[in-house]
């Protein structure tokens, strides 16, 4: 690989390529560490962009590993559906591994610890280990255990992993100093004792290893280079070295933080995310108005805007926060490449043309594609990068449906739509010119006659559906879950951000396939739902909010 070809374009790129310049490193290795209680949101997308992206960048390779140190809260379900999103997004993991493999790695480190002198046993109750701690102004407090000898944490130790002391009943602490500034090198607990069983090891195991402890030895076992993670971290960092200094590791990894994405009124945590799935409050974790990978997915996000929303946002060490009408207009960018695009009448009234015969039936060839550049080309045709030509006929006999916002009886001024008197031309077809129409009691619009005339233009174009063969569908348009504001995430729910619509379609809008972005004339971005096929969620709106 040549170094000079390539140029850093942050600041964790300047550390790589300083590192591989130097000789500090033969080869990057990177990760991405999510652990399985949950299903991957956009959050997640950024990191595992950056990481799987920056490793081919510079000629390493990047891992997919499952952080499965917590049996309670993770399954081999969540597993597969990660692996299965980061396939999606578009990367191949070098390889697959778990933290669970290294459960043995983990408590020889654990062993060696203690007989360094550097870990003791501990029956003290969490409330109490939380009071040694002491508080940022005043030092901890050493635990009477912390002077025991070697020989008895060893026995202690074991005790713990023969499974005769119960949950909570014991941890195994590093012993660093209890008078640190930094709070997590007070004794943290590395080791706790937990009756559960794992979704891999099953019951071999009644001891699991703290995050803080297992992280920085999986890194070393791969032989990480550089180990990225999101802000919060960044005061574990000095117990992330400790550990690595410490234990008989294979590798140096080092870590590195940058801020976590931050969207507006997008919920970016899991246990919030699970709490919504919990309370019912959506129909799952891949519900079209979660933020999930598998809820964009399934809302009809194409996979290369998430990508490109990620690429775009770029990586900082400052918190912010991004307007999400940003990351819709990446998604917008994408399908307007693409989308194909189909005649759709949500709110139909009818419209005679009365100078046709009623048994008049036309098809009207329509020809889409080719034209359309695509910017990600695995996602339409490889072997062009552009949109397949693809021609569909649809039948206009004398009886049609239009929209009901695309006539108005007393129009404002610069309406270019239907009009009394007025003309208008049908798309695909030919110029009407409106002469009567019909209300009921209340005012309401139910019968517009036209009639086809030689006109050549006209200031409006308008959608339509033959009304013999129209399609009925339902189109579902969704909005944020949880808009920001005040309170809890249950104070905050909208109970309106799903709402259910019926339309009217040209026939070949059945035919679409599940998750297939198009758009909707006038309407929007739309994809079948996976669950209720009958119905087409709103990917986004036509017009882009977006204001950099």
């Amino acid at each position: 690989m040549d170094l000079e070809k390539i140029t850093p374009t942050n600041f964790i790129e300047d550390i790589i390529y300083n590192d591989l310049k130097s000789g500090k490193i033969k080869n990057v290795v990177m990760r991405f560490p999510p652990e399985p209680n949950g299903r991957l949101h956009i959050g997640h997308a950024k990191a595992a962009c950056f990481n799987f992206s920056t490793a081919k960048k510079y000629g390493g390779k990047c891992n997919l590993r499952f952080d499965d140190t917590n049996p309670v809260k993770e399954d081999a379900d969540f597993c597969e559906q990660i692996e299965n999103d980061i396939r999606w997004l578009g990367f191949e993991p070098a390889g697959i591994y778990y933290a669970s493999e290294y459960f043995e790695f983990m408590r020889d480190c654990a062993i060696t610890l203690i007989k360094k002198g550097l870990a003791y046993v501990d029956e003290s109750t969490p409330d109490e280990i939380r009071a040694m701690r002491g508080t940022l102004t005043s030092p901890g407090t050493p635990s009477p255990a912390r002077n025991r000898s070697v020989k008895e944490n060893l026995s202690m130790f074991d005790k713990m992993q023969s499974g005769a002391v119960p949950d909570g009943g014991m941890v195994l602490r590093a012993k660093i100093d209890m008078a640190s500034p930094n709070m997590n090198m007070r004794d943290p607990v590395i080791y706790r004792v937990l009756h559960a069983p794992h979704h891999r090891t099953g019951n071999k195991w009644c001891i699991y290893p703290m995050y803080d402890f297992a992280h920085p030895l999986e890194d070393a076992v791969e032989g990480i280079t550089h180990s990225c993670c999101s802000l919060e971290f960044e005061d574990h960092r000095p117990l992330y070295d400790w550990c690595v200094d410490n234990c008989d590791t294979p590798s140096k990894p080092r870590q590195i933080e940058f801020a976590r994405l931050n969207i507006t009124d997008t919920v970016m945590s899991k246990r919030y995310l699970k709490q919504l799935v919990d309370i019912g409050a959506v129909d799952g974790w891949d519900d079209p108005r979660m933020p999930t990978l598998s809820g964009l997915r399934r809302r009809g996000v194409p996979a290369h805007a998430i990508v490109a929303f990620c690429n775009e946002v770029g990586l900082a060490k400052a918190v912010g926060t991004v307007d999400a009408a940003q990351f819709y207009d990446c998604v917008r960018d994408e399908l307007n490449a693409y989308a194909r695009r189909y005649m759709v009448v949500p709110d139909p009234v009818e419209l005679d043309i009365v100078n046709m015969p009623d048994d008049h039936r036309e098809e009207i060839e329509i020809t889409e594609g080719g034209e359309y550049t695509v910017p990600h080309p695995t996602a339409i045709d490889p072997a062009t990068a552009t949109t397949p030509v693809i021609t569909r006929k649809i039948v206009m006999s004398n009886k049609l449906y239009i929209n009901r916002e695309d006539f108005m009886a007393e129009p404002p001024k610069g309406y270019h739509r239907l009009v009394p008197g007025g003309f208008v031309r049908l798309k695909n077809s030919f110029i009407v010119r409106c002469i009567d129409f019909d209300t009921d009691k209340s005012g309401k619009v139910t019968k517009i006659r036209v009639e086809k005339t030689d006109e050549v233009k006209a200031k409006g174009v308008i959608q339509w559906v033959d009304r013999a063969t129209a399609a009925d569908i339902k189109i579902r348009y969704l909005s944020a879950i949880v808009p920001d504001g005040d309170g809890t995430i249950e104070e905050r729910i909208d109970r309106n951000s799903l709402t259910v619509g019926t339309a009217k379609a040209e026939p070949a809008v059945k035919e679409l396939k599940v998750g297939e972005g198009v758009q909707f004339f006038r309407i929007g971005y739309f994809a079948r739902d996976e669950k209720d096929t009958d119905a087409f969620n709103r990917v986004v709106e036509l017009k882009s909010s977006y204001k950099a």
